[in-house]
């Protein structure tokens, strides 16, 4: 266990460092807050914070003398222009002139902040691969510090953590304590960290390998590497969300690559796609994928193979957002044994199948109780709906606490600021056409997953899509469970479309049989 004297901020080892006039200006109360002290020649020094305001401190501007004293407290510089304090977080980085010289220095403060992986500590304890993606400033290294802590200490693996800069594990031949029993293999210019990561599967039988800033196809090459010997990776990379990372080419392949597939004519028509489409390529790297919007929002992405799928596909698809001042003890979901090994699995069969059936496919499940946000909708009706129901949904005036928003299609322009910041938010949005009863009822029922029978509807209202695409997943279920084929009731060609889709996701085969009224689906084993 790390003692509180280990676990703080080191800021006092910091300020001894730094020119007289900004330690006058700085305490460390004022220093709570901070991310960065920037010293630039002929600049007053600023301070930077965590919200994104710039401090200038009172005080002269910076000199040579100012420069010198920094950089002669402190260990030569790497080829990366870096260096940092021995036993301590904190990263100073240098800008130097065309003679080399130094001419301005970035002190970012290092710190131990415990607590924020304990929203997705059940994904951190599967022995799944995890990538963090963000933007900088966000939290992904102080992730990966307590990631490295937890697995190797509470969970007893062996973890290596493979350290460019020492970003990770600080300054000094002596990891920090903020890792835990985790041991760290430094890498000493950024170039040279595939090597590392290699050599630390072939020297050390590591059963975890945590890794900041993957940012080049050769280290991307090097983690597929590492996860192909079966070895747990935790990563970040350059990128702010997933949708990024697939259009990345260098990169890319973290989550299986994209590929261009021209379809046949058959195909094509049946996806109602072009002949020529994007597909993933092949099994991703990584087996989850959290996107770190804020440093107390993280979403999730529990099954990176069916996320980029959807992605590419045009599907609206919506990760599981985490607070990190929640907790959550919902136990990861198993694969069932019936289902072959080598079979990749889209979704386990059990009661809670998560697809929405509507025009808006396949929606991850929604589970109450749910904030709903209205723009252009009748409030009055949906109350109406709500209580008629009795569903467990609440309404809210404030579209960031939302988890589903339903819009007005005719007056989706006027509110594009808002459904903006939906998007930001990764709130699912739904629209309805009119302002009707039954209309407003059937986007209800597609944003909260309602499953026939599990509410009573209101008169004169049956969706027959929906009776459709659970004859649709019943009869997968028995493929999965052993029948060689099953034959769906006869249904339009748009109902077939989306039966077709969804046997798809379970990599069966399906074939549209039969003439006109009678023309009905096909399920075989695949």
């Amino acid at each position: 266990m790390m003692s509180n004297i280990q676990l703080q901020n080191d800021l006092e080892r910091l300020m001894a460092v730094m020119p007289q006039k900004v330690v006058d200006n700085l305490t460390c109360d004022r220093l709570e807050d901070v991310i960065e002290i920037v010293l630039d020649l002929g600049r007053v020094p600023e301070v930077r914070h965590s919200g994104g305001r710039i401090e200038r401190l009172n005080c002269d501007v910076v000199n040579d003398d100012d420069i010198n004293f920094v950089t002669s407290h402190l260990q030569e510089f790497t080829h990366d222009n870096r260096t940092g304090i021995p036993g301590t977080l904190h990263r100073i980085s240098a800008i130097r002139n065309r003679q080399g010289k130094v001419v301005g220095l970035t002190c970012r403060i290092g710190r131990v902040v415990t607590g924020t992986i304990a929203c997705i500590k059940d994904f951190c304890v599967q022995g799944k691969s995890i990538l963090f993606l963000g933007p900088p400033g966000v939290g992904k290294t102080t992730k990966l510090r307590e990631i490295s802590r937890l697995v190797a200490d509470e969970l007893g693996k062996r973890v290596v953590v493979v350290d460019t800069s020492n970003e990770i594990a600080g300054d000094g031949d002596v990891p920090h304590p903020a890792v835990g029993s985790a041991r760290r293999m430094q890498v000493a210019q950024p170039e040279l960290q595939k090597d590392i990561m290699i050599e630390a599967v072939e020297n050390h039988t590591p059963e975890v390998i945590v890794v900041d800033e993957i940012g080049t196809e050769a280290e991307a090459q090097a983690a597929r590497t590492i996860a192909e010997r079966g070895v747990m990776l935790i990563a970040t990379a350059h990128g702010n969300c997933l949708e990024s990372l697939i259009k990345n080419p260098t990169l890319s392949d973290l989550v299986g690559g994209i590929q261009s597939v021209t379809l046949g004519d058959d195909e094509a028509k049946r996806r109602a796609s072009q002949k020529t489409v994007l597909e993933r390529e092949k099994q991703p790297t990584f087996d989850i994928v959290i996107e770190i919007l804020d440093r107390n929002t993280l979403a999730v992405y529990k099954n990176t193979s069916e996320a980029v799928d959807y992605i590419l596909r045009g599907w609206p698809i919506r990760p599981e957002i985490r607070k990190v001042d929640k907790n959550y003890t919902d136990k990861p979901q198993e694969v069932p044994a019936e289902v072959p090994v080598n079979t990749e699995v889209k979704q386990p069969f059990d009661n809670k199948m998560n697809f929405s059936f509507s025009r808006q496919k396949y929606v991850e499940e929604v589970k109450p109780l749910k904030k709903l946000y209205l723009y252009a909708v009748s409030r009055t009706i949906v109350e109406k709906i709500i209580e008629r129901l009795n569903l467990n949904v609440e309404l809210t005036r404030n579209v960031e606490d939302a988890d589903i928003v339903i819009a007005h299609k005719n007056f989706a322009k006027g509110g594009a600021k808002i459904l903006n910041t939906a998007k930001e938010y990764r709130v699912q949005v739904f629209y309805v056409k009119t302002n009707s009863m039954a209309q407003i009822q059937k986007v209800l029922k597609d944003a909260l997953d309602i499953q026939p029978g599990d509410v009573e509807t209101l008169t004169g209202y049956t969706d027959d899509t929906e009776k459709a695409l659970d004859e649709a997943k019943e009869g997968i279920q028995k493929i999965m469970e052993g029948a060689e084929v099953i034959e769906l009731e006869p249904q339009p060609a748009h109902i077939r479309k989306l039966q077709h889709e969804l046997v798809e996701q379970y990599n069966l085969q399906s074939s549209s049989i039969g003439e006109g009224d009678e023309r009905h689906i096909r399920i075989i084993r695949g």
